[in-house]
């Protein structure tokens, strides 16, 4: 054990002016992958509704609507366990920067593709590949700067990584919110002259069910243009080349399950699961209780996409408040206890914005908003969990327990949609908030971080 996860022994900087160009360099690809993560996490999450309703060509009251999306967010989340433990053994045999842009590649290239879907199947497809290389980038990068930056600076490391992913949203909701009422006028039959309808009505020809929402994926392609920077200025940590050099015998996935690494892997692997299944339930359904919310108050059909994008907008700038609060309880208590009482946070926000049927304004301005404060919890994973394993498990283990708990989510996603009644989002939601609070209770078990790791 002591052979595998052993570090070159190096002077901790104190002060930012004392980190090193590698290190800023290692930091920088990192969060940079964060924020792309979120930008291609929620490109679908923002316009699911209208495109699978326009894939399906049908109406909003058709159940094959929310079966068929509940679908397409199912093979998301396995796509992203499956890459979590994919990429996750590539990061601990071929090296964290090798493959930190090998996953960065696949979810841009793939996340493209899903303008050119003709079927919910095959944005299904699309999707799924996409999410292999997301799911893969979180064990990397967490990795990466687990092994590069001072061990003291954790809690606000995972906070700032957070906020990537939580900026990258931001970007994504602004830009739908921003460019939708143009593509729309594009795609209207009266649509707007100019080159721009003409290359739409081009396009229409060769892809019949080309809608407004298609095109927002092709903002997930710019990520792959940053991958020759990855290769050329990212190196490999010192402590990985240290632990391949010195390793006779390279661990493999079983290790996971032997010995006291055993108790590590099934302890975090449970938490994950439940807490993750709870947020992303909540993520996707949300969208679509307050867009019937909205559509309920007779809210015209153009204005829901921006106000549906608004909503989500106001919960992700808070959640980054969330992030930071998170690191500063990790600082005074500990990641254990500090992850432990977030998920009581994000039960209580969570039953309390479905419990009783709410209108926009209170679940937009204060209920959802509140569900993303606690969702801060999640960044503390991205630092408390790699050192958790020996350095050549290091993401192999952290991208197999914090990623399994997608195929949970998958599952919950769909056994979740099947409990509640066609349309009824609000109760699906509310069984969702059971998971969180069995996570809350649950990660009193988890196991004390590893500070000397």
């Amino acid at each position: 054990m002591s052979s595998l996860s052993s570090p070159l022994p190096t002077r901790e900087a104190t002060h930012l002016r004392e980190i090193s160009p590698l290190q800023w360099k290692s930091g920088i690809a990192a969060w940079l992958g964060w924020f792309f993560d979120g930008l291609e996490l929620h490109l679908y999450t923002l316009v699911a509704g209208p495109l699978v309703l326009h894939l399906l060509a049908t109406t909003a009251a058709d159940p094959q609507v929310k079966e068929k999306s509940a679908y397409i967010q199912a093979a998301f989340l396995v796509g992203w366990a499956l890459g979590g433990a994919f990429f996750g053994r590539l990061g601990d045999r071929l090296g964290r920067s090798r493959t930190l842009a090998l996953t960065v590649l696949t979810y841009a290239l793939c996340t493209g593709l899903c303008a050119f879907a003709q079927t919910w199947w095959q944005l299904m497809i699309f999707r799924f590949i996409a999410a292999i290389g997301i799911g893969g980038e979180w064990a990397v990068g967490s990795s990466l700067l687990a092994e590069t930056w001072p061990k003291a600076w954790r809690p606000w490391i995972a906070a700032v990584l957070q906020s990537g992913v939580n900026l990258g949203i931001l970007f994504a909701s602004a830009v739908v919110w921003l460019i939708m009422p143009w593509l729309q006028s594009l795609f209207a039959e009266n649509g707007s002259a100019g080159w721009w309808h003409d290359l739409i009505l081009a396009l229409r020809h060769w892809l019949p069910r080309l809608s407004p929402e298609h095109l927002v994926f092709l903002i997930g392609v710019f990520p792959a243009f940053m991958v020759y920077w990855i290769r050329k200025k990212v190196p490999e940590p010192e402590a990985w080349q240290h632990a391949q050099k010195e390793t006779a015998r390279k661990p493999g996935i079983r290790d996971l399950f032997h010995g006291e690494v055993a108790t590590i892997t099934w302890r975090t692997m449970a938490v994950c699961a439940l807490s993750l299944s709870a947020w992303w339930l909540f993520i996707f359904w949300q969208a679509q209780h307050v867009r019937k919310v909205l559509a309920n108050a007779g809210t015209p059909a153009t204005e829901i996409t921006q106000k549906v994008t608004a909503a989500f907008f106001v919960m992700i700038a808070v959640s980054i408040v969330g992030n930071y609060f998170a690191g500063w309880m990790a600082k005074l208590m500990g990641n254990r206890r500090a992850i432990a009482l977030m998920f009581w946070g994000l039960f209580g926000s969570m039953a309390g914005a479905f419990i009783v049927p709410r209108g926009f304004g209170e679940l937009a301005w204060f209920w959802v908003p509140l569900v993303g404060f606690f969702s801060g919890v999640f960044g503390l994973f991205t630092m408390y969990l790699p050192p958790l394993f020996p350095v050549l498990l290091r993401t192999t283990g952290a991208g197999f327990c914090y990623n399994i708990g997608r195929i949970a989510a998958a599952a919950a996603s769909i056994i979740f949609g099947w409990l509640a009644p066609v349309g009824d989002f609000r109760t699906a939601l509310l069984y969702s908030s059971l998971l969180a609070l069995a996570a809350a209770i649950w990660a009193y078990w988890l196991p004390e971080e590893n500070r000397e790791a």
